[in-house]
């Protein structure tokens, strides 16, 4: 009788630590270098966010925020003065949909955005930070800092994970330089 109490604990244990499983591996990020950032990304602008709206797709499965934004400096592609992308995730009402190593927004703030058109759930061609995270960098006193600065992310096909410009940011300057020079 002991061992079948035990056999049943773990039979229960053993879903349960392949659903953590699956469900940290979902949110695991992969290292982003700065030239595969702009490589990958058709939009680069420096940007202050306007204004965010949150709402559920038609299906009424997912939360998406609309972000506008006026644009400060266009590194690649044409976006003109001002910008309104999707994000996955958001608050409406009660309901918060939460994208772990999501991009964090803000109005008034100022960032740089790494953005492509890509196919969100319900809501197919939108332009988004498709990188998550690793696409934002704060802009702040003259330096930019990944917004993935204390992710835990995976080594890149070279094994590198830090973020670019690390924990100290990287001046803006600089990082508007690189990129310009990588696309």
């Amino acid at each position: 009788m002991q061992f079948l109490r035990s056999a049943s604990k773990s039979v229960l244990v053993v879903p349960f630590l392949l659903l953590l499983t699956a469900t940290a591996s979902a949110t695991t990020l992969v290292h982003r270098s700065l030239d595969r950032l702009t490589s990958d990304n058709e939009t680069i602008v420096e940007a202050t966010v306007l204004d965010i709206h949150s709402y559920w797709n038609p299906e009424h499965t997912f939360i998406f925020t609309d972000v506008h934004a006026r644009l400060s400096q266009v590194l690649k592609g044409l976006p003109g003065d001002e910008l309104s992308f999707t994000v996955m995730g958001g608050s409406v009402g009660p309901t918060t949909t939460l994208i772990v190593g999501g991009p964090d927004l803000a109005p008034g703030l100022d960032y740089v955005l790494f953005l492509a058109r890509t196919d969100l759930p319900g809501a197919p061609d939108r332009l988004t930070i498709r990188d998550l995270c690793q696409g934002v960098f704060d802009v702040q006193d003259g330096r930019a800092f990944s917004q993935a600065r204390g992710e835990l992310l995976l080594p890149d096909a070279m094994g590198r994970t830090e973020v670019p410009g690390g924990d100290e940011g990287i001046a803006l300057d600089r990082l508007t330089q690189q990129i310009l020079e990588l696309r």
